[in-house]
């Protein structure tokens, strides 16, 4: 699909009771009189942390409308911050207090834990991985492989032992948030399963709201999750010789990076993407969007999405100071 809509670089709104704005690596996410957050998905798209050059057309649209279909599911597993989505590329929810650790969970042996592991690492975020394992195997079962969250820069792996000694997040706090990701991913996989899937890793982002553990931030994503068609991984387990398995997230474009000698680090120069290249990009996010929510993708055609977004979210700030 060649979209003739102007991709969303960024946003610059300035909103009725604005206290605050935080221009992430794809979220543009604005504070509203210190209770609400209005999130607007841009068509940026990150890999190893850094911004590429050039967006990717209805990219924030997949993002924003997959994980509002997914968290409109998990409420009876946690709390989401989720409130409504005024706008296609627009969540708004409410603000919560940041947990400073992301809760990465792993199925198969592959991307970054591959990586680690082909290196000779048997040990990843204090968790050991057992001998003898080739890529895309499964674990015995699913891994907990936390990062740090950082405000700037490249997300650290961390063990949840030096989480607690350090006080990032208080023990009992933390035990509650494992419980609830293995819940989360145990419903991912579920639902991906029905649909043909595998859920391969994810990871899941959690704050404090009135002291309870909330879910915040996109689930399911492509930005955030790493899929495999079930019939395609299975027949590379069947025969390793066969084709590798055909998969549906990120990883795709992290390793053209890889194979372009781009890893994010520090002097490394981003490969031109060629229009083609982005377009298949957009291509993949509105696969993964179909085969993971079920639903034929219905891209917005408006001309002026910054206006639209601006008129969408001032509408529904509106309702919410009425409520």
């Amino acid at each position: 699909m060649v979209s003739t809509v102007k991709p969303i670089v960024g946003t610059d709104f300035t909103f009725p009771g604005q206290t605050g704005v935080y221009h992430g690596k794809v979220r543009d996410v604005y504070t509203i009189e210190d209770k609400y957050l209005v999130a607007v998905a841009s068509d940026r798209i990150s890999a190893f942390d850094v911004i590429l050059p050039k967006p990717i057309p209805y990219k924030g649209q997949v993002l924003n409308q997959i994980a509002d279909y997914f968290l409109s599911q998990v409420k009876d597993i946690v709390p989401t911050w989720f409130i409504s989505s005024p706008d296609p590329n627009v969540t708004i929810g409410y603000r919560c207090e940041p947990v400073k650790v992301e809760v990465v969970i792993r199925s198969v042996l592959t991307g970054h834990a591959w990586r680690e592991y082909s290196e000779g690492k048997r040990t990843l975020c204090g968790v050991t991985m057992p001998e003898g394992l080739d890529e895309f195997d499964m674990f015995p079962e699913p891994i907990i492989t936390p990062s740090t969250k950082a405000a700037e820069g490249h997300d650290e792996d961390i063990s949840r032992e030096d989480i607690i000694a350090r006080e990032i997040v208080p023990k009992d706090i933390y035990e509650e948030i494992e419980q609830i990701a293995l819940k989360l991913f145990a419903f991912g996989q579920k639902s991906a399963d029905d649909k043909g899937l595998i859920l391969a890793d994810t990871k899941y982002e959690f704050g404090l709201l009135d002291g309870k553990v909330t879910l915040i931030d996109e689930i399911h994503t492509p930005d955030s999750s790493r899929y495999f068609y079930k019939d395609s991984y299975q027949a590379f387990i069947n025969d390793r010789n066969s084709e590798r398995p055909k998969h549906l997230s990120k990883e795709f474009l992290r390793d053209w990076l890889l194979a372009n000698d781009f890893s994010g680090q520090e002097g490394q120069k981003v490969p031109e993407m060629s229009d083609d290249f982005v377009n298949q990009i957009s291509e993949r996010y509105i696969e993964l969007f179909e085969a993971v929510t079920g639903k034929k993708f219905v891209p917005s055609a408006d001309p002026n999405p910054i206006d639209r977004i601006k008129t969408n979210v001032i509408k529904e700030l509106e309702g919410l100071k009425n409520a």
